[in-house]
């Protein structure tokens, strides 16, 4: 089993449910690889009213053969049901058992009459015992359409939803090991992201060259396949979705960039980029003064970093590196991979603002822009201030031009507090190696400016 980290709330949530005096179905959804076969198994340790039922790709009959012979090590009498669903289901919850069916999408795919026929025992069955059923389901599109849409026969009778996500910069910390300097911690997350499946799985006591080449350039990497696998088991014809990412991750944001790097009508792209959000694979930003559903400025970004790497570095280019070997890293990732990281940089730096200014109480933090000014890291707080920041993980110290460059930025931001206060700004460095003499005089001398360092963003995560 892998490693097991955080997820104390979904936990409790499960555990409440199996101890509850009253009938419920929880339903656990997430993209694949995030653990959520492990929470469910953590979740029920030392516990023997349990039937957990992994489905596979198969005939309706062999799946309902196997899950009873799974079922029968805690419930010998269910071998005297009949094979149906709706009888053995209903079977269980009168013992008030818990039932798990992991990798629901399958037995749809086997029986798309499934969800009705759940939802007839459930409401003139199930409900009545106090059993739990819980369906677990990587495939996002087809858990929503099953059970979490107004249309879907499920809906509404879930008692418990858990929307799986990826572990945070915190809880992912507990795969790094201990002697990893703030860069290396920030360059692994910046590359790995929080999937428990990636962490747990390759060999992070190498240096991160030697992790790179051989768990994800080469071909027989651990990780070498792994967003292709993943797309392929989510999307029917996923080549225009390939093109897509990959189109992203060179830069090309907003969607007249994308139509125009993949080769389709701009008025069509919404199509498919809206199917990747949906998955989780992407997501669309607009500046932190702009609601979302009116923006014209938004911007597209690849939300799993290692989905990043891959279509920035690695899809189209295995051959190149196979040539390469051992070299490819030195020659054609490491020249390019400060300039990789500084998004994820960037996203580190807004989420360590409310540990960075524990006195205040932030509203929003995110990225902003327009035209050609851009603020890295800004947070509107309670109070009427204001914070921007500028994030520089750069092998050269930061210099004035840096701060010069954020004054002058900030002050396009149209912000309106909801007090009758006027707007403070204070300004916050972030540097990965050290600021130039006048920038340290500056912050000494000047309220309002502070200088933060890779140790500063990440001991709020590490000592949490």
């Amino acid at each position: 089993m892998e490693s097991f980290v955080n997820r104390e709330t979904e936990l409790s949530q499960l555990r409440d449910c199996y101890t509850s005096d009253e009938a419920e179905m929880v339903v656990i959804f997430g993209r694949r690889r995030l653990g959520k076969t492990q929470l469910v198994q953590h979740s029920l340790a030392d516990r023997d009213d349990t039937v957990v039922y992994q489905a596979t790709e198969t005939t309706p009959q062999i799946q309902l053969d196997e899950f009873v012979g799974v079922a029968s090590e805690s419930f010998p009498g269910i071998t005297q049901i009949k094979q149906d669903w709706e009888a053995l289901l209903g079977y269980l919850g009168d013992q008030d058992g818990i039932v798990v069916l992991d990798e629901f999408p399958y037995l749809i795919d086997a029986d798309e009459s499934l969800p009705s026929v759940i939802q007839r025992l459930w409401d003139q069955r199930f409900q009545h015992t106090t059993g739990t059923l819980i369906l677990v389901g990587s495939s996002i599109s087809m858990m929503e359409e099953a059970t979490l849409l107004g249309n879907s026969p499920l809906y509404g009778r879930f008692t418990e939803k858990l929307d799986l996500r990826p572990l945070d910069f915190t809880a992912a910390q507990a795969f790094v090991p201990d002697n990893y300097s703030p860069e290396e911690r920030i360059y692994t997350w910046s590359i790995f992201g929080g999937v428990p499946y990636y962490l747990d799985g390759i060999e992070l006591d190498h240096d991160l060259g030697t992790v790179l080449t051989d768990e994800v350039l080469s071909q027989r990497g651990y990780l070498h396949n792994e967003p292709e696998y993943v797309l392929r088991t989510e999307l029917t014809n996923p080549n225009r979705y390939f093109a897509i990412l990959t189109a992203i991750a060179a830069g090309k944001t907003s969607s007249n960039e994308i139509a125009q790097a993949v080769g389709i009508d701009g008025k069509q792209i919404s199509t498919y980029t809206q199917k990747l959000e949906r998955l989780r694979l992407i997501e669309r930003e607009v500046p932190l003064t702009e609601e979302k559903s009116k923006s014209r400025r938004g911007r597209y970004r690849i939300l799993d970093p290692l989905f990043r790497f891959w279509f920035r570095f690695v899809y189209g280019n295995e051959d190149r590196y196979e040539r390469l070997g051992k070299d490819a890293y030195e020659a054609v990732i490491k020249p390019e991979l400060a300039d990789f990281v500084s998004p994820e940089f960037e996203i580190l730096c807004q989420e360590a603002l409310p540990h960075l200014y524990p006195d205040k109480t932030f509203l929003d933090i995110g990225r902003w822009w327009y035209k050609n000014h851009e603020v890295d890291a800004v947070g509107f707080t309670t109070d009427g201030t204001m914070v921007v920041g500028e994030c520089k993980f750069t092998t050269a110290p930061l210099d004035y031009s840096a701060l010069a460059s954020l004054e002058t930025h900030a002050e396009e931001i149209r912000w309106s507090p909801n007090t009758s206060e006027t707007v403070t700004t204070e300004y916050a460095l972030f540097t990965r190696n050290g600021a130039t003499q006048s920038v340290r005089e500056t912050v000494a001398k000047r309220e309002g400016v502070q200088l933060f360092t890779l140790d500063d963003v990440i001991r709020r995560s590490c000592t949490e």
